[in-house]
């Protein structure tokens, strides 16, 4: 399995929370990104996202077709957001666009069995991967990590 976190781009502060949209900054870390990942995702990756407005506007730079899934918005616990990606043992790739701090809890977890404070900055993402070696014993690498300044327009 693959699994794919994706922390949203830059939005505007206010209140509702869940209403907040992405700034004009937001929406060209959301291109950026969407326009790195569109070549590398594997066919048929599950796009799960966050009932938010910044999380909805930063999945559809990549597509439109993704699910909007209550149990990874804001505030909800790491293990909330593996049960809803299925990780490990769910086939394929799984795209997670959500929010801070759960998806640096969801790394740390991940690389080191703690849900720390690990940071993900805005419109970074950070690709895992599952893969079964000897003895069916599963194997974690950590294959990407990209963040919207270190790409260029046409990266």
């Amino acid at each position: 399995m693959e699994l794919i976190l994706w922390r949203h781009a830059e939005a505007e502060e206010g209140v509702p929370d869940s209403a907040r949209e992405l700034t004009d900054k937001g929406r060209k870390q959301a291109d950026l990104v969407a326009a790195w990942l569109k070549p590398r995702l594997p066919k048929n990756t599950r796009i799960i996202v966050s009932p938010t407005q910044r999380t909805q506007q930063t999945a559809s730079a990549l597509s439109k077709d993704f699910e909007t899934v209550g149990e990874i918005g804001p505030g909800v616990s790491p293990k909330a957001v593996l049960k809803a990606a299925g990780w490990p043992d769910a086939k394929g790739a799984v795209l997670v666009v959500g929010h801070q701090p759960t998806l640096g809890e969801v790394a740390a977890l991940l690389m080191s069995g703690d849900p720390g404070q690990w940071t993900i900055r805005k419109g970074a993402i950070w690709w895992f991967a599952q893969k079964k070696g000897n003895h069916n014993l599963g194997e974690l690498l950590l294959q990407a990590v990209v963040s919207p300044d270190t790409l260029r327009a046409g990266d």
